[in-house]
């Protein structure tokens, strides 16, 4: 668990460093693949709304943002769906 947790002295809490939020979306992702994209891209994107912490979700639309490197592609479109409601 070392390096996955991140002090913001300033603030002071803690939040996830974005490699760490890329690897659990695309875990997310990897549990719904077989459902194909139509059913895929709701699901990561429920799970998230559900089971992240407002700044996670934060955190990785700013990584989405910033081009989003290193997200799958269903993962990808469930972020952007999620924005986009955040949004709305």
């Amino acid at each position: 668990m070392q390096n996955e947790l991140r002090q913001d002295t300033a603030a002071g809490r803690s939040s996830m460093s974005p490699d760490r939020l890329i690897y659990m979306a695309n875990q997310i992702g990897k549990f719904f693949q077989s459902q194909g994209h139509d059913k895929a891209v709701p699901g990561i994107a429920e799970h998230i709304h559900k089971f992240w912490d407002p700044r996670m979700r934060s955190a990785i639309f700013a990584h989405l943002d910033a081009g989003g490197a290193g997200l799958e592609p269903d993962v990808r479109d469930a972020i952007a769906s999620l924005k986009k409601a955040a949004n709305a």
